[in-house]
């Protein structure tokens, strides 16, 4: 597809700078035609003239030097625009090719989102119905297992509406090109999305520590907030018991640097290049410790670092532990 649509541009391209050279080169050839038309008339009135008065002319230029010098301005516009034929068409061939690369990779992203979010909303339908299925052979039922088939649905239904909503909030922070951003503090950010991590911090008895300097950087507010919740939540999931996280914030030049560490179980080498890809899961050692997520919060965390022309950066050992760099400009 993308092939057929950049030679059809290439070829629109030809179209419209040989229409244009081959305009320039009848006005050229009928210019210089009645230039030498001209120049020819005005030798045979001399001549005639002299031989009105019994003289001789002393030069007489053949006319088919006129008829030559016409064919060779012909064979010469004709050369000159069939090289441009030739280097229009390799020009115009990797023109079209830039031009459309930017479309293709955003079409190439959008059938894997696409693809990408098929198979995964199809393993939570597929559990959904095989357990409605299996209820369903079965004549008889206890309210026992009633009940249970209610509570695995629900899980399942809540699983396919945290899918659905991370989708929208990736497909949001893609789509929206410009945000407003306004001053905002930087501690009253931090301590929103500590505030909202809390609950899950003290299931796992996991002590968070800070050292937070306050600044004043262009934001908005909200996606700030829910990247520190993705990076916060992820360090806590990947953490052990009663371990700790430290949050910490210091100005770089004209930047300010969040850093999230935690004493977990680390990130492969092989895993962290990817880590922030859409849909990846690293190792089985980290997915035993996850909480069924899909792969796309780091993924919402980047955009969201993106928008803000920030950078987002992972150092990890495995066992013992991660660092999440944060740099956003003031």
């Amino acid at each position: 597809m993308f092939n057929s649509a950049r030679l059809k541009l290439t070829a629109w391209y030809l179209l419209i700078i040989m229409v244009i050279s081959c305009s320039f080169s009848v006005v050229i050839y009928r210019s210089l035609v009645s230039e030498i038309d001209r120049i020819a008339a005005m030798q045979r009135s001399r001549v005639e003239r002299r031989f009105d008065f019994g003289l001789f002319p002393q030069q007489i230029i053949d006319p088919e030097i006129f008829e030559e010098t016409k064919r060779r301005i012909l064979l010469t516009l004709g050369f000159i625009n069939g090289a441009i034929f030739v280097i229009s068409g390799g020009t115009g061939f990797l023109l079209a090719g830039r031009t459309l690369s930017p479309i293709a990779a955003m079409m190439d992203e959008q059938n894997r989102f696409v693809s990408d979010a098929s198979h995964e909303f199809r393993t939570p339908l597929t559990s959904l119905k095989i357990a409605m299925e299996v209820y369903l052979r079965e004549k008889k039922h206890t309210l026992q297992e009633t009940k249970s088939l209610i509570t695995e649905s629900i899980v399942e239904v809540n699983k396919l509406q945290s899918l659905s909503d991370s989708l929208l909030q990736l497909t949001s922070h893609r789509q929206n090109g410009k945000t407003e951003f306004r001053k905002q503090s930087l501690k009253k950010i931090i301590d929103t999305s500590l505030h909202k991590v809390s609950s899950i911090a003290s299931q796992k008895e996991i002590k968070i520590t800070t050292n937070i300097n306050d600044y004043k950087i262009s934001c908005d507010q909200e996606s700030l907030v829910q990247l520190l919740v993705v990076v916060l939540d992820n360090a806590i999931k990947y953490s052990t018991e009663k371990s700790k996280v430290i949050v910490s914030s210091k100005k770089i030049d004209g930047s300010v640097l969040i850093q999230i560490t935690d004493f977990g179980i680390g990130i492969k080498k092989s895993d962290i290049a990817h880590i922030f890809d859409r849909f990846y899961r690293a190792d089985s050692a980290r997915s035993k410790v996850g909480s069924g997520g899909y792969g796309l919060g780091l993924s919402i965390a980047k955009k969201i670092v993106e928008d803000h022309k920030g950078s987002i950066n992972v150092k990890s050992e495995p066992n013992k532990g991660s660092t999440f760099s944060i740099l956003l400009p003031i």
